[in-house]
């Protein structure tokens, strides 16, 4: 009981500190993409490759880690069988269609997951090795932790819709690096493209895989929030390339983006040897670590740049130096008159300032006299910084900063005088 409320209290910790403050209307997806060599952990190509987005069933990613690590750790066998619980059962398709009270076996859950991103079976198995989603959920968040994924919330087992859900590419390619280090024999199934339950071969959804040569790998996700998501593996010869693709317009659209970055960056990943795969930044697990990152490389996780949303980096992003970091112009009760711009709000006011510093940049060289500051408010989530610019001599100035700054895939919004 006490560690299912420790679970409980660190899901809320963590979703507190990364959860995003979006409007009443739904906001779309932003396209992103990564291309990582994994054997020497190089980025061959990035775009928006930390911009904050939803996984969709990518997230079935991390239940099957976590699977695959409870079965090695003893807990399951592929014959175990779990309960499919009237929650689980219901859940809208794709989905095995057991029904409520029946049981499956973990590799019937396994393969459900895989081939047809079955998600009943995701909440199964949830429930299975947590008790209940929301804890399992916890857990997941806990282990993206622990892989280096900073920027990962997960708040269900499945990828089902839920705003709080969050990834980015990024962070999806240390999850595949993660996945082939740690459980090579398993991951073999992510080449599966179908499977036999109660008598019928059930197809799968990674068309992308069945064609493209090397392909054997990995996962495939949808949602009207996500856009259309893949996560894939490549393997010719002897290199291994890693490609993310976040927030297509349509799966055709999708799969044709990620054969062309393959195309073009597969020859350039390096060719030697090597039995352990490198994620390209540096985490808790040594096995992914690579001296060519360092933190000071990386940029920060930024919203899809959708002027109606905001934004904030978690608590624990390393902020910028004191001495680099300038006094805010003014503090809540005493914020500069006129036209202002907001990029973030933030859980402290270092990290608004650190996104304040790194969007500054963008701003120097054509506005004249623009300054930034934090504004705290009082929200649900607990206190929050607002991380805005002021200084503009009109609205038509700010609008123009906000073009500026969505360009660089800062999120932005107006705020009029007095706002």
């Amino acid at each position: 009981m006490q560690r299912e409320k420790a679970f409980k209290g660190l899901s809320s910790f963590l979703i507190s500190a990364i959860l995003l403050f979006f409007t009443a209307s739904i906001a779309t997806a932003g396209n992103a993409y990564l291309v990582l060599d994994a054997k020497s952990g190089k980025i061959l190509a990035a775009e928006n490759a930390d911009v904050i987005n939803h996984p969709a069933s990518l997230t079935k990613m991390m239940t099957l880690y976590m699977t695959f690590e409870a079965m090695h750790k003893g807990r399951l066998g592929w014959n175990s069988r779990i309960v499919m619980s009237p929650t689980a059962a219901a859940k809208v398709p794709t989905k095995l269609g057991a029904k409520a009270g029946e049981t499956i076996t973990v590799r019937e859950a396994v393969q459900g997951m895989i081939v047809v991103s079955a998600n009943d079976a995701a909440a199964a198995m949830a429930e299975a090795l947590a008790g209940s989603e929301e804890a399992f959920a916890a857990r997941m968040t806990a282990k993206a932790r622990d892989l280096g994924m900073r920027y990962t919330v997960f708040t269900n087992a499945s990828g089902l819709p839920d705003d709080r859900q969050i990834t980015t590419a990024r962070d999806m390619s240390i999850l595949a690096v993660a996945l082939m280090n740690d459980y090579p024999k398993e991951y073999k199934l992510f080449a599966l493209d179908r499977m036999e339950f109660r008598g019928k071969v059930r197809g799968g959804h990674n068309r992308l895989m069945y064609r493209y040569d090397g392909m054997d790998g990995i996962k495939t996700g949808y949602t009207n929030a996500s856009g259309y998501n893949i996560v894939t593996a490549v393997k010719k010869g002897s290199r291994r390339v890693i490609g993310v693709v976040m927030g297509g317009r349509t799966a055709k659209a999708r799969d044709a983006q990620m054969a062309e970055l393959l195309d073009r960056y597969v020859p350039k990943a390096r060719s030697r040897w090597s039995n352990t795969l490198i994620a390209a930044r540096e985490s808790g697990a040594a096995t992914y670590a690579t001296a060519s990152v360092s933190d000071d490389d990386l940029p920060k996780p930024l919203i899809r740049p959708t002027p109606s949303a905001l934004a904030f980096a978690t608590a624990s992003e390393p902020s910028v130096p004191p001495e680099l970091a300038p006094e805010p112009a003014a503090a809540a009760s005493t914020a500069p008159e006129g036209w202002k711009v907001q990029i973030a709000a933030a859980p402290t006011r270092e990290a608004a300032i650190d996104l304040l510093a790194k969007a500054q940049p963008t701003l120097s060289a054509s506005f004249n006299g623009v300054t930034y500051y934090t504004e705290s408010v009082a929200t649900m989530a607990g206190i929050l910084y607002r991380a805005r610019f002021a200084g503009f001599d009109s609205r038509d100035a700010a609008a123009s900063a906000c073009e500026a700054l969505k360009a660089r895939s800062f999120a932005c919004m107006l705020v009029p005088d007095n706002g």
